[in-house]
């Protein structure tokens, strides 16, 4: 069988492992630091905290910009269904913003006309949380402009963006944000089992994702309530979570992060190489905007309904007999249960609602070999019926 992804480990990876193992540290040691350097490096960032998984990482960086019941943030309908869970973990009301016909990111026309009627109504969001589809990162040069004007907070969610750029900077510089946060899970670019980050160049939001990361505890005097009793002393100066990474995740994540610029050049290769096998079929191929260069986290081509005989569940069918699986990022948030259940209905959001009726991911990760890819290309083919 051919997945949709799949992570790629060398022996490096285990032998940084292993070291791990054979140490004094488990958890809470230095191989942390180490791979909250190797990535804040790498993307240009001043300071990195990471966390067990990216759904911890977005709940910090919710927490840490102060989102509370009462307030709400806004992100895009066609993300995984953390990027709004976060907001609900902090008390406050979501909501969404559809996405752009091309690029599948939110959209940053809808964007301004929905806060200019927010700003009437009183009911502006206090964090925007763009999602980074597939690789690609948001126009996060025109959503920072409307952030300024409209005074709320952004965190990206560039879980699949790892190694991607953006207008000459790498994704995760928070150049355009306060925050950037970054997944590490077996089908992502880099991978530490599980595991999340939050990226960021200010000094106090640094210090509060890493107080909100263990449980809310300090042992740094200068933000205790009083003297310290000794050596042994900490205090607990908020509510925190238990959301530490080990250093197991982490030796395998810095291991792993010397090897992201080849990751992400050969997924750069078989999106190429899927841009052409797929010219000719009824397709329509990823969109790429100016100014950003995808990682290719995945793959998403749109069925053109009116040239294929066939519903999208039929050729999902058809390829799995074939040895192939294909997935679907994402089915739209607002049409979940439980957020149909705070108000939400089909209709909402319409571009994402058409995006998920024609949208399906193809297999795309490291260790793809061409022959696979034509094979993949040639089984769709033979669903679709032509020869």
């Amino acid at each position: 069988m051919i997945y949709y992804g799949k992570q790629n480990i060398s022996e490096e990876d285990i032998k940084a492992v292993e070291a791990v193992l054979r140490s004094d540290f488990l958890t809470q040691g230095p191989a942390i630091e180490r791979f909250e350097r190797s990535v804040a490096k790498y993307c240009g960032a001043k300071y990195a905290v990471a966390v067990c998984n990216a759904t911890a990482a977005l709940h910090i960086a919710c927490l840490s910009a102060g989102l509370k019941a009462g307030d709400i943030l806004w992100t895009s309908p066609i993300t995984f269904v953390a990027s709004a869970n976060c907001g609900r973990y902090c008390g406050a009301d979501v909501d969404f913003v559809d996405i752009d016909e091309k690029t599948y990111n939110m959209s940053v026309e809808a964007l301004e006309e929905k806060l200019c009627r927010a700003r009437k109504e009183n009911k502006l969001p206090k964090v925007v949380i763009p999602v980074h589809l597939a690789g690609q990162s948001c126009d996060m040069a025109r959503i920072k402009d409307l952030s300024e004007e409209y005074g709320f907070t952004i965190i990206e969610d560039a879980s699949h963006a790892v190694g991607a750029d953006y207008r000459d900077t790498k994704v995760g510089c928070c150049a355009f944000s306060e925050m950037t946060v970054f997944s590490f899970h077996p089908v992502k670019i880099v991978t530490t089992g599980e595991g999340g980050m939050v990226l960021t160049n200010r000094r106090e939001i640094y210090e509060n994702l890493k107080i909100y990361r263990s449980h809310g505890i300090t042992r740094d005097p200068a933000r205790m309530t009083h003297e310290s009793d000794g050596a042994w002393y900490y205090q607990q100066i908020t509510l925190g979570c238990n959301y530490r990474m080990t250093d197991i995740q982490a030796a395998l994540g810095a291991s792993q992060m010397t090897r992201l610029d080849a990751f992400v050049a050969r997924r750069r290769e078989l999106a190429a190489r899927y841009n052409a096998l797929l010219h000719d079929l009824p397709f329509v191929t990823p969109y790429v905007m100016e100014g950003a260069n995808p990682s290719w986290h995945i793959y998403v081509v749109r069925i053109i309904p009116d040239r294929i005989g066939k519903t999208k569940q039929q050729i999902f069918e058809e390829m799995k007999e074939q040895g192939i699986v294909l997935n679907l990022h994402y089915i739209p948030v607002h049409r979940q249960p439980y957020y149909e259940k705070l108000g939400f209905r089909q209709g909402d959001f319409p571009a994402s609602e058409k995006y998920y009726e024609e949208a399906f991911t193809l297999p795309l990760y490291y260790d793809l070999t061409d022959d696979e890819q034509d094979r993949i290309v040639g089984a769709l083919k033979k669903a679709l019926g032509i020869s």
